[in-house]
């Protein structure tokens, strides 16, 4: 072989070499100048991995062990007035219970707490049980006053028949400076009556029969009363006349009690009897 034969044969050789290089080069190229090679692109694993939900934990319920509050008893407030001229001294029951005793006539009590509600009320001569001169039911309203007035006669000639009154008492203060009060007529031989101040002629009362009351409030202070037989111009006969003396803010029941004509010897004469119903009150 001669020299021009070798130095071709050398060039072809390095001519391949270049050749390779430049495919092997645009092999590797990522988006190589125009190749026709696509390169596949590997879609990435999700290695995320999910929270675990967390449960809510319920707090337990607290269970309260508080005693249950007990609702105090309603109550009424009671008293008895005793005013039957001719009825011995008595006892008073209330659901078989003595709640008074040996209560004579002209006495008024103090109130006593009592169940509200229907009651059983027994009036009884004093130290006798046997001898009841009531038995009956009485309907009592919660936080309200009464007066139990035991009117009438006991007596096999008896006028008015023995039996309780049942009032309803307004003790509300009437005023600093005023007095209420009531007046009930519960003299079983006595008219109708008028009651009016001495002083001015003026009628607290007018025209007030058996069994009935009627209620006035007056200035505070010392008064004369006049108790007439009734009539329009109430200027009646007077039957008794009785000082009495109102305090401010006092409330007063007036009972017209005892026989005027037909009592008989040693029986209670008409009087006024007086209480004062606000004494010991709250």
């Amino acid at each position: 072989m001669n020299s021009d034969d070798s130095d071709m044969t050398r060039r072809r050789i390095l001519l391949g070499l270049g050749t390779g290089a430049a495919v092997g080069l645009a092999g590797c190229s990522g988006n190589g100048g125009g190749g026709d090679t696509a390169t596949a692109t590997e879609e990435p694993t999700d290695t995320s991995t999910e929270e675990p939900t967390e449960t809510p934990t319920e707090e337990p319920t607290e269970t309260s062990t508080e005693e249950p509050t007990e609702e105090p008893a309603e109550n009424a407030n009671v008293r008895v007035a005793h005013m039957s001229p001719d009825a011995p001294n008595v006892d008073v029951y209330v659901d078989g219970s003595v709640a008074l005793e040996d209560v004579a006539f002209n006495v008024v009590s103090d109130y006593l707490e009592v169940p509200a509600g229907e009651r059983e009320l027994e009036i009884t001569a004093a130290g006798d049980p046997d001898s009841s001169v009531f038995s009956g039911a009485v309907t009592l309203e919660a936080e309200t006053n009464y007066t139990i007035a035991a009117i009438g006669e006991v007596g096999d000639m008896a006028e008015k028949s023995f039996e309780p009154l049942i009032l309803e008492d307004n003790n509300a203060s009437p005023g600093s400076d005023t007095a209420r009060v009531r007046a009930v007529h519960v003299s079983p031989d006595a008219p109708a009556v008028d009651i009016t101040v001495a002083s001015s002629g003026d009628a607290l009362f007018d025209g007030v029969s058996y069994s009935e009351s009627g209620s006035a409030e007056v200035p505070a202070g010392d008064y004369t009363l006049e108790v007439r037989g009734d009539t329009e111009s109430n200027d009646g006969d007077i039957v008794g006349e009785f000082d009495v003396s109102l305090a401010g803010g006092q409330v007063y029941t007036a009972f017209a009690a005892g026989y005027l004509e037909s009592g008989g010897m040693g029986a209670p004469e008409f009087d006024l009897i007086v209480s004062q119903d606000t004494s010991g009150m709250n």
